[in-house]
């Protein structure tokens, strides 16, 4: 046989070329995919949003997204991952930031996770944030910050892996993340 080739669920030894698999349903996908629990993650930085007034050329407001597709990869260098869809109207604006911040939410943020994953909405109103020298923008209260910049960018079918170099980083172990498992949040329990 040529080609890629994989073990089917027919026992061993028995390989099936990729062309002849099933095609996999979406919603499957998502349902098996979710099987398996993350925390849930804002990927925010200062951008800039136009003129501003008392001779400042430009005004920077906090811009970001929800992700719950975050990893830890590398110890060293340090580098961590999130995965963004092809379809996202924000990555390509935080992409081009010096550095992002990453804060990992706390169980009780679950109405701020919706905020910013929230299309059309100002997803930063009511929310408390901080930014750091370099635009990071961090939302208080949040189990996790990291500070990081773009590392690498590698596409994956329809999404982007997003690899990221560590700078500054600091957690309150006091604080539970929030869980995102089976299309719900969820919380730790001890």
């Amino acid at each position: 046989m040529k080609g890629p080739v994989v073990t089917a669920a027919g026992g061993p030894g028995v390989r099936v070329p990729r062309s002849e698999l099933r095609t996999l349903d979406r919603a499957e996908l998502r349902r098996v995919f979710g099987a398996f629990p993350t925390g849930v993650t804002a990927v925010a930085a200062l951008a800039v949003a136009g003129p501003a007034a008392a001779g400042d050329a430009t005004a920077r407001t906090p811009l970001g997204m929800a992700a719950s597709s975050f990893t830890s990869v590398s110890l060293d260098p340090p580098i961590v991952s999130v995965c963004v869809a092809h379809s996202s109207t924000t990555w390509p604006r935080l992409r081009r930031a010096p550095r992002l911040g990453i804060s990992v939410l706390a169980a009780h943020q679950e109405e701020a996770c919706r905020q910013l994953a929230s299309p059309g909405r100002d997803r930063f109103g009511a929310l408390p944030w901080r930014a750091s020298e370099a635009g990071a923008v961090f939302v208080d209260e949040s189990s996790a910050w990291l500070e990081c910049s773009v590392e690498h960018e590698v596409t994956a079918g329809d999404h982007d892996v997003i690899l990221l170099r560590v700078h500054e980083l600091d957690a309150d172990p006091a604080v539970a993340p929030l869980v995102f498992h089976a299309s719900r949040f969820r919380q730790l329990r001890p």
